[in-house]
This record gives structure tokens, sequence and C-alpha cells, in this order.
């Protein structure tokens, strides 16, 4: 690494989250866990299967797996683990669906589009509300207190940003073909639900919760900027109102609680949705949005260069998605330890780490790789971040 005075001041251990080597969240589903769940819920439809159940048997597999997913990340090193969102069909439908007023499918119509290296798209969930947004007791908070007594690591709940819940329903335009007349009542029911979720997880004991978006990133493509015209939306309007909602929420988070904002542009079983770097969106979500720090894809060119990370202020950590969890193949410690040498030209090394550009199997379905070679990426990555950040 160059500028070796940064390289000293800037050590691996973190005392708080986010952590120099940290994870998105979710990890590829065992074998007999996909089985299991199919075997006793039945074949899974796109809106099939999604959110809480109550089978004891089902649940005592997920537990054994959860149980192995973090010892493999006590094993490479890790200070914070995820129960790899094993009780979850999907990142994202689970606890939306859960909740009263929602439905989803992939038969509505949506211009957002699942893409793939040879051109092919596929269309993203159409989220639906039916009645009014209602919070209901779900599975992420007993989810979270299985793994925080199961880890000695930081345990780490992920939830689908609210802002998510106008995006995918096709925006202003979108929620008024269902119950609500009243914009400003639908963001209301939403946001108070999620202080609903966040109330209860606190009160479980969690101390980091991280956001996770496609929403910002994707104001990021030229396409996904004219979808939201054609919506009858500025983008930049729209960003600065995702900004303000994101707020009302998180100033309801107690301070002793870190929470993360992970963007991403897609991830489904190798796939992708959206395109561009961060220029358009950088200056309100560093700067504007109330939260500790970010994780930001930055695995391929479809996440465009570092230089927005010069809006970056003083206090807050990002944390770089140089790791692909989209391909098995491996990194070297090298290539990693040059990006961030490539980034620290824009923002401090010690606001500066590293993960995997997202989770492993945002679906039930996972990234096109191997659990070896999983566990691989997780070695390597707090390989990289010991020779970056020394101790």
């Amino acid at each position: 690494m160059s500028s070796g005075s940064a390289v000293l001041r800037a050590t691996t251990q973190m005392a708080a989250p986010p952590f120099r080597a940290d994870v998105v969240g979710s990890f590829l589903r065992p074998d007999r866990l996909k089985a299991a769940r199919e075997r006793l819920l039945g074949p899974q439809t796109p809106d099939q299967h999604l959110g809480p159940h109550d089978n004891a048997e089902l649940r005592a597999v997920e537990d054994a797996c959860i149980r192995d997913v973090i010892a493999l990340q006590e094993r490479a090193g890790l200070q914070a683990a995820t129960d790899g969102e094993f009780r979850r069909r999907s990142w994202w439908l689970d606890l939306i669906m859960g909740w009263e007023g929602f439905s989803a499918n992939r038969k509505g119509t949506t211009e957002i589009m699942w893409r793939n290296k040879d051109g092919g798209t596929q269309p993203f969930s159409r989220l639906w509300i039916n009645s009014p947004v209602r919070w209901r007791p779900g599975a992420t908070v007993r989810a979270f207190e299985f793994l925080r007594t199961h880890t000695r690591l930081v345990p780490k709940v992920t939830l689908p940003a609210p802002i998510l819940v106008h995006m995918y329903a096709c925006g202003n335009a979108g929620v008024l073909e269902g119950h609500y007349r009243d914009i400003d009542l639908f963001w209301s029911d939403v946001i108070a639900a999620y202080r609903r979720e966040v109330e209860a997880l606190v009160a479980a004991g969690a101390t980091y919760i991280q956001f996770d978006d496609t929403s910002i990133a994707f104001l990021c493509d030229p396409a996904h900027r004219a979808t939201v015209e054609r919506w009858g939306t500025r983008p930049d309007d729209l960003l600065r109102l995702y900004a303000r909602r994101m707020n009302e929420l998180l100033a309801h988070v107690p301070k002793h609680v870190t929470v993360t904002f992970h963007q991403c542009r897609g991830n489904r079983e190798g796939h992708w949705g959206a395109e561009g770097g961060y220029d358009p969106v950088a200056d309100v979500l560093f700067n504007e949005i109330d939260v500790h720090g970010y994780f930001l894809e930055y695995d391929s060119a479809r996440a465009g260069g570092f230089s927005p990370l010069r809006l970056l202020p003083k206090g807050k950590i990002v944390v770089l998605g140089i790791m692909s969890s989209k391909t098995p193949v491996l990194e070297t410690k090298e290539d990693l330890v040059r990006r961030v040498d490539e980034a620290q030209k824009f923002a401090p090394l010690d606001q500066l780490a590293i993960s995997p550009q997202c989770g492993f199997a945002s679906s039930i379905g996972g990234n096109p790789m191997t659990e070896a070679q999983q566990e691989a990426k997780l070695a390597r990555l707090v390989e990289a971040a010991r020779a970056i950040w020394p101790a």
C-alpha cells in the first residue's frame, strides 16, 4: 500500500462496526436447507412461501444450518456475523410480505428488469399495496435472537430499506393504483411500520442494523432515471425525497445502534438490474442521509470509479464492495490491495473498509459458486484487510 502513514493510523480491528472486513448479509443456502424448505412448504413459485412459517421441522434444519454459517464467519476471522438470511426466501420480500397491505408477483407491469451478461432480461417482482400498510410481528426479530445467542461476534441484522416499497411499487403512480389515494399517508404508514420493526430489534439487543437498498443505486442508471421520469417524477427530486424518508426512520434509532446503508445494482443468481457510477447520487447519499456508514458495490465497471468518494464527510465509513459475490473467481490479495489504494486517493484510508459487493444469495437460489468458493472468498477478504490495515 502507498501512503504508509495512513496505514499506520488505520488498524485492522475496529471497535465498532462497520468493520475493516465485513459482509453484506446473505450466504449460499445449503442443499439440505433448500430441499427441506421445498419438501415441507411445497414448490416455490415467485409469490409463494414468503414471510414467516411455523414449521418446527424446517426451523430445526434452519437452526443447524445457521450454526454452521456462523462458524464459517468466525473461522474466516470476521468481527460481525449474520445468520446468512437462511430463514428468508428473499432478501426483501420476506419482511414486507409478513406485514399487512402487500402482495407481489412478476406478472404485473414493471419496467425494472433483471439483466445478464448475454443481454437477457426478466422482470423484477412488482409490489402491490392492497390495504393500509400495518406492521405485524414477523420472523426477523426471532431470527436475530437466535443469531445473538449463538455467536461470539457482533450480530448483524439486515432489513430492506423502506424506500424500496415505493420504488418496487412503481413510484407514486404505482402506489396510487392500489389502496392509497394520499401519498403522504402511504409514506406515514410505511415509516411507522419500519419504526415498529426497528424498535422490536433494538429491544431484542440489536446494535448493528443494515438497510439494504437498490433504489438510490438505480438512480445512477440513465435507463432507470428515464423510467422515473415516465412515472412523473424528476429523478433528483425522488433522490431527495428518499433521503428525507430514510431520515424520518433513522431519527428514531437509538444512538448506541450503528446503522449502515447498502447500495446495490441488483444481485440475483448472477444477474443485475442497473449500471452507472455514483456521481448523480453521491452528495445526497453521503451528506443528507444520517447513517454511520455505507456498503457500496464496486466489483465491476458497472459501478463506475472511486471519485465520488471525495464527497464523503468526516466521521462516516465506506465499505468498498470490491470482491464479487456474483462469480466464483477468487480475487487475489494484491488486486484487493490495489483497489483500496486507488480508493484512498479520494477518501482517507481510515474511513474505508472492504466487503463483497452484495450477499452471496439474495434469493434462495444463490449465485453461481460453491460453498467452498464462498468460504475461500471470505478468507481472502480478511487476508487482504489485514494487509491493508495491519494491527
